[in-house]
């Protein structure tokens, strides 16, 4: 070994070692330098399809391209309308989160929401009769995302709820969300008590015309629109992480729109009411995040050989993923349960699988992808301030770039990880990191606790598959 460690220090020669850590693990026993190299074989099936895409000569420029219209998307708050306005929402007709689902398959929280949406719109008087009507096909629903809109947990949106809309400068795309209704006993979490019920219509009679009446003051100010965008970019240097840590995001908020919420001329009362609200719910910024993020992935989309992932999300029962190269298909697999924290005397075994379209923040490379910028988050979802670090890390050797405007404090404001990449997923094996929140299965329980989870490999070994077809033959 002496003579081999001369040959190496007299040739100036390096060692790298790949796979199997048997020869790297002997090596550094004899303090031998080296490089180790994560190299994993390709996912079992996908081989072909793998060397198809990346054969494709448009890729590496296509996701350049992708990468450089989600770093110059903006986001700032235009408007705050009902969905029948925002989204031209017709009666009848709900949003829900993830990929389309039908009655029969919906899972508990997704079905609570939307009894919870029937009744909130006096579709129906309580659970049993909404569930006839559901069931029968009197309300249609669709996926938030095919309405450029996202939805937290179940995600369900009707007619009369009020949403954020934010616009993108860049590209002129505007994306929605709902307002944020608290923790613990919600509609997006599956219940639909009185309790839920009595709450969205505050919302809908007091806080939504409030929020409207502040955004319209403030658009016409010498301020301008709320920079949702440059408030995500500050919270991650102070300590949130945009998904389930969004203090920080929620105090600027409050900060920016408060003034114009005073000078609205509405009732002291109300004032104090949707300010106590606002101010006791840190999640109330999730639901600006989110647009936000969506709007960053929009601009990504429907470019010819990206590999790049737009959108990641979940109803409860499937997970699903667009892809830039292949548009607006779905490629799904089976939800996921996350692991993490519980409350109260909840389990595992009160927690339903993976549900929300919340993980558009990891598609745009915050959330999981940035817990590093938040060690807080793991009081929160479980898990040691070193795993924070370790999700985040391992996240860049899944993505295709770097968001500099989402700097990272404690790597020395490296940019967040940006970009998921299908074959590099697929290539290496790693998963997308996401941190959420936990409903329990059964409609009406509510919100179980918190904590990680990752999408099913199948859905990124079908968008792989769809990639191929959609290259071009070579020979």
């Amino acid at each position: 070994m002496p003579k081999f460690r001369g040959l190496l220090e007299n040739n100036n020669l390096k060692i790298a070692t790949a796979g199997v850590p048997l020869l790297a693990d002997a090596l550094t026993n004899q303090q031998v330098e080296l490089s180790r190299v994560d190299w994993r074989p390709a996912v079992a099936g996908t081989q072909d399809a793998l060397n198809r895409v990346m054969a494709d000569s448009r890729r590496n420029e296509a996701n350049s391209l992708a990468l450089t219209k989600m770093l110059a998307a903006g986001a700032l708050l235009v408007d705050v309308r009902q969905a029948k306005d925002a989204l031209n929402l017709e009666d009848n007709t709900f949003l829900h989160a993830g990929p389309p689902i039908d009655w029969d398959r919906a899972s508990g929280p997704m079905r609570g929401a939307l009894l919870g949406g029937a009744i909130f719109e006096g579709l129906a008087k309580d659970a049993e009769e909404a569930e006839r009507i559901l069931s029968k096909g009197v309300v249609e629903w669709e996926p938030c995302h095919h309405r450029n809109a996202v939805g937290p947990m179940a995600g369900v949106v009707t007619p009369s709820m009020w949403m954020f809309e934010l616009l993108d400068p860049s590209t002129g795309n505007r994306s929605w969300c709902s307002l944020n209704e608290g923790l613990g006993k919600v509609l997006r979490y599956g219940a639909y008590s009185q309790e839920v019920i009595d709450r969205l219509r505050w919302m809908t009679e007091v806080l939504g015309p409030l929020l409207k009446s502040a955004v319209d003051r403030r658009n016409q100010s010498e301020a301008g629109p709320v920079d949702v965008h440059a408030i995500l970019a500050q919270m991650i240097q102070m300590g949130d992480e945009g998904h389930n840590r969004n203090r920080a995001g929620t105090l600027m908020l409050i900060r920016d729109l408060l003034p114009e919420m005073i000078e609205s001329g509405a009732p002291t009362t109300d004032l104090a009411t949707a300010t106590r609200f606002i101010g006791g719910n840190d999640h109330f910024f999730l639901n600006l995040v989110m647009p936000a993020c969506k709007l960053q992935t929009m601009a990504a989309s429907n470019i010819p050989g990206s590999s790049v992932v737009t959108v990641m999300a979940r109803n409860g029962t499937d997970f699903g993923i667009q892809v830039s190269g292949t548009g607006q298909t779905w490629y799904t697999g089976p939800a996921q349960t996350p692991v993490g924290l519980f409350l109260g005397s909840f389990t595992e075994v009160d927690a339903n699988p993976d549900i929300g379209d919340s993980a558009i923040t990891e598609t745009a490379g915050v959330g999981g992808f940035s817990m590093a910028a938040a060690p807080a988050i793991v009081r929160f979802i479980g898990g040691s301030v070193p795993d924070a670090l370790a999700a985040t890390r391992r996240m860049y050797e899944i993505t295709v770039g770097e968001n500099v405007g989402f700097g990272i404090p404690v790597l020395e404001f490296r940019g967040a990880p940006t970009g998921i990449d299908v074959t590099r997923v697929v290539r290496t094996g790693i998963l997308p990191q996401i941190n959420t929140g936990m409903a329990g299965k059964l409609a009406g329980v509510g919100q179980v606790g918190a904590g990680l989870v990752n999408p099913p490999m199948e859905c990124f070994e079908s968008a792989i598959q769809g990639l191929a077809l959609a290259a071009p033959q070579v020979g």
